[in-house]
């Protein structure tokens, strides 16, 4: 399961975050950067007012001012009684010198190494981090005028550097000026965290104040578990939403189609020898049929994006060659119906520089469901041994 966390400067703004759902509580200082640490008052009245309701983080700055000032900052913030000390590692020769600085208190403190999207780090920089000891890491950007995160880094990589983080039995979590399209886009690589400032906030403005609507909506967007009962005043429309299925005559709404045209990639197929070792374009055209959960969609967790046929084209055709047109439209076909909601799907799949035209395959796949009660497949969840958050 995929948390939410959401970045509060105060106890004004963490009671609102908390009204809305939000997972984890984090404290740090927006006007100060990426990763401006917190007041160290308005960090230990945040922890009060959760009183372990909630796990509270908080951050500690980076690793600017030098290994013995950070360690210093760790120590102030861990007395706080927060659960989680977040670090910024800012590409530098103090890196080692900073972890190795922190080394006795690991076994003390839950460290978060934060690393920064539009910066370069060695190749083992997770695997340095989880040597040292550290809890999790997570991926954000630094400069926020230079873009988000999806700006730095495929969805493909931030996957690859989820399961990195797996690998090395580390929490790993992604932020950096997400807003709500992103958040289905990158449910699927099943990051434990996902973490909010500006989208929670008036305007979009991560310097404004927290705004509960905002909040509210992110919220929804998430996955939470699935509820073991239903009751007569379940909000199904919500539950849908997030991937659970009442019997289909609670009430039915239909169906719409959403789809994408004319979708032109570069793509290694092909079964002849003169195919391989060189990509060439490939047009898709998908629609989908999507049960509909509301009688006015409003809000993102009222739809479907089209962005995951997009993505999932994309990271199925990266993945190397293949030999079939019939087995890419498979693929393509089976990674849609994974979401709950689809119930059809039809895919086109061309190649354009075989002949004057497109030559390709139409399929048509139908959702196969085991029953009327469906968890969120679409939103690959990790619960293996690891050092989870809660």
């Amino acid at each position: 399961m995929t948390l939410m966390l959401a970045s509060v400067r105060d106890r004004k703004e963490a009671e609102i975050v908390f009204a809305a759902g939000a997972d984890v509580i984090d404290l740090k200082d927006p006007a100060g950067g990426a990763l401006g640490a917190a007041d160290v008052g308005a960090i230990a009245d945040v922890v009060g007012f959760c009183a372990g309701r909630r796990p509270v983080s908080a951050a500690c700055g980076d690793l600017s001012a030098g290994p013995a000032a950070v360690r210093a900052k760790v120590e102030e913030v861990a007395a706080t009684g927060v659960e989680f000390v977040k670090i910024g590692l800012l590409p530098s020769s103090q890196i080692t010198a900073c972890l190795a600085g922190l080394a006795d208190l690991v076994g003390r403190q839950k460290l978060i190494a934060v690393l920064f999207a539009d910066h370069r780090y060695d190749e083992d920089i997770v695997a340095s981090v989880a040597r040292a000891g550290f809890h999790g890491v997570m991926l954000d950007t630094d400069d926020k005028s230079r873009g988000r995160l999806l700006d730095h880094i495929s969805l493909d990589g931030l996957s690859a550097f989820v399961a990195e983080g797996r690998r090395h039995r580390l929490m790993t979590g992604l932020a950096g000026s997400l807003e709500g399209p992103d958040i289905p886009r990158l449910l699927v690589g099943g990051p434990d965290v996902l973490g909010f400032r500006g989208a929670l906030c008036e305007g979009l403005s991560r310097i404004a104040g927290i705004s509960a609507e905002a909040a509210a909506k992110i919220r929804a967007l998430i996955p939470e578990e699935r509820p073991a009962e239903k009751t007569s005043e379940t909000d199904f429309e919500r539950l849908v939403a997030r991937g659970y299925f009442p019997h289909a005559s609670e009430e039915d709404l239909g169906t719409d189609q959403i789809f994408v045209r004319d979708f032109v990639l570069p793509v290694h197929i092909g079964a002849y020898s003169f195919e391989h070792g060189k990509p060439q374009k490939m047009r898709f055209d998908v629609t989908a049929d999507v049960l509909r959960v509301t009688r006015n969609p409003e809000d993102m967790h009222h739809v479907v994006s089209y962005d995951l046929i997009m993505d999932g084209i994309r990271g199925i055709v990266t993945r190397g060659h293949i030999d079939l047109v019939e087995t890419l439209a498979e693929q393509t076909a089976a990674f849609i119906l994974e979401n709950p909601r689809v119930t059809r799907v039809v895919v086109r799949a061309e190649k354009l520089e075989l002949g004057p035209g497109g030559v390709g395959v139409q399929i048509e796949r139908l959702a196969q469901r085991a029953g009327s009660a469906q968890s969120f497949r679409g939103a690959k969840t990790w619960t293996g041994s690891g050092r989870g958050i809660v």
